[in-house]
């Protein structure tokens, strides 16, 4: 996420709103790491992953609150910070839904969340042509990618809608790939997109790849035992 700097030109009061969207986004994105990561290695469902997990949500919700409203008014704002703002903001909401609704059951916040996974497919479907005619395809890829995760999230919306609800393993792993997707936008924007502000000895580093991916394998790891739990259960005694 490009920081919002501004001259010493500008009004006291602008700079000082600029400051602190910058330390809430920081802060935000900072907390929202350490409480995904407790929220991962926390055993589900006890009192510890419930409060890493609203931890998560109001950071994460906060962080992605100031991207995706700051972003667009950068001087070099990009349509990949843009994106990933608002697909972060979704999938945090939609995610925090899932686990807050009683099984099978959904309500005017899915039925609206819905728009923006369908918006954002319907801005890749509109970049496949810009994109080749501007010839700036390549500086779009982050965006097809963001577009392409869109629409298969969006298509899950509207079978849930249809179905009135999710329950059971289909439940938790919805729940399950929203917020460990929001978690790895967050370890993959910082510890891959903002080396410039790390130790000139770290920039660059391959180890900088496990904390960055670290919520991808955690995500596999338990939708494995979701979805195939005999895979990881332990043989029963003789």
């Amino acid at each position: 996420m490009t920081t919002l700097t501004l001259g010493s030109e500008a009004p006291l009061a602008l700079r000082i709103l600029a400051d602190t969207a910058l330390v809430l986004h920081i802060g935000g994105g900072t907390v929202g790491i350490l409480a995904g990561a407790t929220a991962m290695i926390a055993r589900k469902g006890e009192r510890l992953h419930r409060l890493a997990g609203h931890v998560f949500f109001g950071a994460m919700l906060t962080m992605t609150s100031i991207a995706a409203v700051v972003a667009p008014m950068l001087p070099d704002a990009k349509w990949t910070n843009t994106t990933a703002a608002v697909f972060t903001l979704y999938l945090v909401i939609s995610g925090w839904l899932t686990a807050r609704r009683r099984p099978g059951a959904i309500g005017l916040g899915e039925r609206t969340a819905v728009i923006i996974p369908l918006g954002i497919a319907a801005m890749g479907v509109g970049l496949l042509w810009y994109g080749p005619a501007s010839g700036r395809a390549s500086g779009f890829i982050t965006v097809y990618i963001f577009a392409l995760i869109s629409a298969l999230a969006a298509v899950c919306d509207i079978m849930m809608i249809r179905q009135g609800g999710v329950t059971g393993r289909a439940r938790t792993a919805r729940h399950l790939w929203r917020m460990s997707v929001a978690c790895f936008v967050a370890t993959g924007s910082f510890f891959l997109g903002q080396q410039k502000v790390m130790p000139v000895e770290m920039r660059g580093n391959p180890l900088l790849f496990i904390p960055a991916l670290a919520p991808l394998v955690g995500l596999a790891f338990f939708m494995i035992r979701v979805r195939l739990p005999r895979l990881t259960q332990r043989p029963a005694a003789a």
